[in-house]
């Protein structure tokens, strides 16, 4: 991609408010940020062009960014996609979402990368959560399931019929539990 090609995307996501642009040149600096990057990190960092592009972000993610932009050089034709953490300014990160292109000149020189990305701390959230929910939900289930599998063992291999009332018995006690825990997930799922 060329310096041209970037200034039609620099005039297509230049003042958005929802994704962020950037680019990087060959020295690892910003030499170009969006009003919407330049909103969300300026306060935290002050005019991001001219500084290393490591400032923004956490440290263990800087490896994450070097290997992804050697990918972007070696496969010149490609974007490639990363999940970066940047400083939030409070001490924490938010999550971002990124796709990365190199970007060369007219004379085929490397001139950089160049980075379109968004936000995606709330969508990680609530992913998380969703997961959260869905282990918990499956184990709450999943053990009722299995003391029901082995009263089933247990049935097999009675001796008489007071181990086949006992382990009915517990059939019972298992089925009861399982419909709580069931209704309790529906309820759960109700109300949020």
């Amino acid at each position: 991609m060329g310096k041209n090609q970037f200034e039609e995307i620099r005039a297509l996501f230049g003042n958005s408010d929802t994704y962020y642009l950037i680019r990087v040149d060959m020295a690892a600096n910003y030499a170009y940020v969006n009003k919407h990057y330049d909103d969300a990190f300026r306060h935290i960092h002050g005019n991001l062009v001219g500084k290393h592009y490591a400032i923004t972000m956490h440290e263990d993610d800087v490896e994450i960014c070097n290997a992804v932009a050697n990918l972007a050089f070696n496969n010149r034709n490609d974007v490639f996609p990363a999940t970066i953490r940047k400083h939030d300014g409070r001490g924490g990160y938010i999550i971002t979402r990124w796709d990365y292109k190199a970007l060369f000149d007219e004379n085929d020189n490397p001139l950089g990368i160049f980075c379109i990305g968004h936000d995606i701390t709330e969508l990680a959230k609530i992913a998380g959560e969703l997961d959260q929910i869905k282990t918990d939900h499956s184990h709450s289930v999943r053990s009722h399931v299995a003391n029901l599998m082995g009263l089933g063992k247990l049935i097999q291999e009675a001796n008489g019929v007071g181990d086949i009332k006992a382990a009915a018995k517990m059939i019972l006690q298992s089925t009861n539990a399982l419909d709580q825990a069931i209704r309790t997930v529906y309820q759960n799922n109700q109300d949020q």
